[in-house]
């Protein structure tokens, strides 16, 4: 359950803690998207998700755990969510303890701005951060959901992708050589 949950906050750049209270009646298979109420975002705003493909399918399998709860993720005992841990714990089983389950969501904010051309108003949004002023925000009164669904189909086919190789150079007694390390 822990790993799921994690990577579903991956896929959906969104805090463990709105990953860890995620209910079903949030969520609308049929639009791909999940509407976090206000009271449980940190802004106080209802914070519309785009589900890219990859989410949906972890979506589908946790269908086959529903407890009655309500709770996507459920947790050790009913109706009460997971731990923060509980999304950790498999990063220490890889051996990756240094990292956390919020780290991730920096790694969405810098890939997005290196390695993509997606506006930064558009990124923002979808981390659910405040943007701009409250003049900025009382006239930007939309929620930029199609720009991303874009951005998060973008950022689901990025994780999917293998892990580059990288080559080191092996210096033998005669000649260099390479070595391939995954």
């Amino acid at each position: 359950m822990g790993v799921r949950a994690l990577q579903f906050a991956i896929l959906t750049a969104v805090r463990s803690a709105e990953v860890r209270g995620a209910r079903w009646d949030e969520i609308d298979l049929a639009s791909a998207e999940w509407v976090i109420p206000a009271a449980r975002m940190k802004a106080g705003q209802p914070h519309r998700v785009p589900l890219s493909d990859a989410a949906l399918a972890i979506l589908r399998e946790m269908a086959a755990f529903k407890d009655g709860s309500g709770l996507v993720f459920i947790g050790q005992r009913k109706g009460v969510p997971m731990s923060d841990e509980t999304l950790t714990y498999p990063l220490h089983l890889m051996g990756k303890g240094d990292l956390t389950a919020h780290g991730f969501r920096s790694t969405f904010r810098d890939w997005a701005a290196e390695s993509t051309h997606h506006p930064n108003h558009v990124v923002e949004q979808a981390l659910a951060h405040t943007i701009g002023s409250a003049v900025e925000a009382a006239y930007r009164r939309g929620d930029l959901l199609a720009k991303r669904r874009a951005l998060m189909d973008d950022w689901a086919n990025y994780l999917a992708k293998p892990p580059a190789q990288v080559v080191r150079p092996r210096f033998g007694k005669r000649h260099a050589a390479h070595e391939v390390v995954a």
